[in-house]
C-alpha cells in the first residue's frame, strides 16, 4: 500500500464530501437537485463540463492507449476533441431553450407523447450506464494498484461514493466535485507533461524521432494501423467520437446548470479550450509512458494499458507526483461517475416516474425520493456490470458508449430540430433502431467474444468482426428515425415545429 496516496485519497474523499454536505443545505427542491436551479456561470459550467468530460478515459485509458498502440491511440483524444463542434453548434442553444432538466424534456417540447418520454428515458439510463462501466473499471484498476485492494472491493468504494454525492448533494455537489477535479487535473497533467518535455530538451523534433526506437513497435509507433487494422474499425471509431458526445446524457444535461442559451454557448467555448489543451497533453502522456515507464511494466500493472499515467508520474517524481496523479485520477472518476448517476436518476425520477407513472401530478417530495432511490438502484446495476469488465481498457469502453449514444438519441435531437416533417413514430423508432442495434452489436463483436479464453467476456467466436458498432448503428439510427416518419400515419403539426423553430433558435417562451 502506498500510504502517501492513501493520504492524498482522504484529503480528495473529504473535500468532496464537505462540498456534499454544503450543497446538501442548497438542495430542497427538483430543480435544485437536477440543475442546481440554473445558477452556474458560463466559465463554472465550462470547467464543469471539462470536469464530466475529461474521464477515466481520456486520463487513463487515452495515455495506456498512446503508450501501447502508438499514433492508434491519439485517435481518441482527436475525436474527443472535434465532437464538442457538434455539440457548439447543433445541440447546445436549441436544448438549453426547448428543455428543462432532462433531454426528453427537449423532444417533449415537440411530441408531448408519453411513450416518446419514456424511450428518451430508457436511452439515457442505458448510456449513462454503459459508460458508467467504464469509470468503475477505471477506479477498480487505480485503487488495486495503489493500496492493493481487491478489483471487487475497489469498485464498491467509488461505487458508495458516487451514490451519496448524488444522493445527498444533487446537481450542485456534482457540479462542484466536477469543476474542483477539472483543475486538479488540468494541474496534474500540465506538470507531467513539462517534465516529459524537459526529458527531451523540449524539441518536439527530438521527442518524434526518439520514440521511433522506444517501444517494441519500433517506427511503426507514429504510424495507424498498429491496434486497428480494419480501415472500417477506424471510421466507425471516429464517427461514434466525434457524434456521441452530442448524445450523452450526463452532458447535456449540463446545459440546464446555467441560466439562458447564451451562457451554455459560452460554457462549451470555455470547455472546448480547456478540453483542447488537455488532449493535447495527452501526447506527452501516452509518449513519455511508452519511453520511461516501458511496454512490460505497463502491460504488467493493467493489460489494457489503464495505469499508464499513474506509472509514469511514478517514473519521474517519485512517490509524491504518483500519489497526486493518482489521487487525482481518483477524483476524475469520483466527478464523472457522479455526473453519470445523476443523469440516469434524473430521467428515471422526472420523465418515468413523475411523467408517465405519475401523469405529472408527483409532488416535489415524491420527486425528490424517487430520484434518489433511482440513484441508489442505478450505482447498484453499474457496479454488477463493472465486475464483468476488468480487463477491458477504460478509453475502448466509453469509444462504445459514445457509439450507443450517436445511434439512439442523436438522431431524434437533430431531426427534432431541423425536420418539419418528423413525427412522434419517427421519434420512438429513431430511438429505439438506434439503441437496440448498438446494443445488439456490440454483444456480438470482439468485445464480448473472443476463441483466445480471457481476451473478453466470453469465449468464442463474434458474429460481427468491427470492435466499434458506430459504422453500422448510427445510420440505423437515422434511417430508422426516417422510416418511422415516413410509413406512419401521424401527421407533423405545422405549427408546433414552427414554434420550435422560433423557441430553440430565439429563447423566446423558454421554461
Amino acid at each position: 500500500m502506498h500510504g502517501l496516496a492513501f493520504f492524498l485519497f482522504l484529503i480528495i474523499v473529504a473535500l468532496t464530501l464537505v462540498i456534499t454536505y454544503y450543497a446538501s443545505k442548497r438542495t430542497k427542491t427538483t430543480s435544485e437537485f437536477y440543475t442546481a436551479d440554473s445558477s452556474l456561470t458560463g466559465w463554472q459550467n465550462g470547467l464543469a463540463i471539462a470536469g464530466d468530460y475529461m474521464s477515466a478515459a481520456s486520463f487513463l485509458g487515452i495515455a495506456g492507449m498512446i503508450a501501447l498502440a502508438g499514433f492508434d491511440g491519439f485517435f481518441y483524444s482527436i475525436g474527443f476533441l472535434v465532437a464538442y463542434l457538434v455539440v457548439l453548434y447543433i445541440v447546445a442553444e436549441p436544448l438549453r431553450n426547448l428543455g428543462k432538466y432532462t433531454m426528453a424534456d427537449m423532444i417533449a417540447a415537440r411530441f408531448d407523447d408519453k411513450k416518446v418520454r419514456g424511450v428518451a428515458a430508457l436511452n439515457t439510463i442505458a448510456i449513462s450506464i454503459f459508460y458508467m462501466i467504464a469509470q468503475l473499471v477505471g477506479a477498480g484498476g487505480l485503487i488495486k494498484l495503489l493500496l492493493g485492494l481487491d478489483y471487487v472491493y475497489s469498485v464498491l468504494t467509488v461505487g458508495i461514493l458516487m451514490t451519496v454525492y448524488v444522493v445527498f448533494g444533487g446537481m450542485t455537489a456534482t457540479s462542484w466535485v466536477q469543476i474542483v477535479k477539472a483543475v486538479l487535473l488540468m494541474v496534474g497533467t500540465f506538470i507531467i507533461s513539462i517534465i516529459v518535455f524537459a526529458k527531451f530538451d523540449f524539441s518536439i523534433a527530438k521527442m518524434f524521432h526518439e520514440m521511433k526506437t522506444a517501444t517494441p513497435l519500433g517506427e511503426a509507433f507514429l504510424n495507424p494501423g498498429n491496434k486497428f487494422k480494419d480501415p472500417l474499425d477506424t471510421i466507425s471509431l471516429n464517427l461514434a467520437l466525434v457524434l456521441g458526445t452530442a448524445g450523452l446524457p450526463h452532458i447535456l444535461i449540463r446545459f440546464f446548470t446555467v441560466k439562458d442559451a447564451p451562457t451554455a454557448r459560452k460554457s462549451v467555448v470555455y470547455a472546448t479550450w480547456i478540453i483542447g489543451l488537455f488532449y493535447v497533453m495527452t501526447i506527452f502522456l501516452g509518449f513519455g509512458a511508452a519511453a520511461f515507464v516501458g511496454y512490460d511494466k505497463i502491460v504488467a500493472a493493467n493489460p489494457a494499458g489503464n495505469m499508464a499515467a499513474p506509472l509514469l508520474a511514478e517514473a519521474l517524481g517519485g512517490d509524491f507526483l504518483f500519489a497526486f496523479v493518482s489521487a487525482v485520477a481518483f477524483a476524475t472518476i469520483l466527478a464523472v461517475v457522479a455526473g453519470l448517476v445523476l443523469s440516469a436518476a434524473s430521467a428515471f425520477a422526472h420523465d418515468f416516474y413523475s411523467h408517465i407513472l405519475r401523469r405529472g401530478q408527483a409532488t416535489e417530495k415524491e420527486q425528490m425520493l424517487a430520484a434518489r432511490w433511482a440513484s441508489v438502484g442505478v450505482s447498484v446495476l453499474s457496479i454488477l456490470l463493472a465486475l464483468f469488465a476488468q480487463k477491458m481498457n477504460v478509453a475502448f469502453l466509453v469509444s462504445l458508449a459514445f457509439a450507443v449514444a450517436a445511434s439512439a438519441n442523436l438522431p431524434t435531437i437533430v431531426f427534432t430540430i431541423f425536420w418539419r416533417r418528423f413525427n412522434t413514430t419517427g421519434a420512438i423508432t429513431g430511438m429505439l433502431v438506434g439503441l437496440i442495434s448498438a446494443l445488439v452489436l456490440v454483444f456480438f463483436s470482439p468485445n464480448v467474444w473472443s476463441p483466445q479464453p480471457g481476451a473478453a467476456i466470453f469465449v468464442g467466436e463474434p458474429l460481427f468482426k468491427l470492435a466499434n458498432p458506430g459504422i453500422i448503428s448510427i445510420p440505423l439510427g437515422f434511417i430508422g428515425a426516417i422510416v418511422g416518419t415516413l410509413v406512419s400515419s401521424k401527421k407533423s403539426d405545422e405549427k408546433k415545429y414552427t414554434e420550435i423553430v422560433v423557441k430553440a433558435n430565439t429563447g423566446i417562451g423558454r421554461v
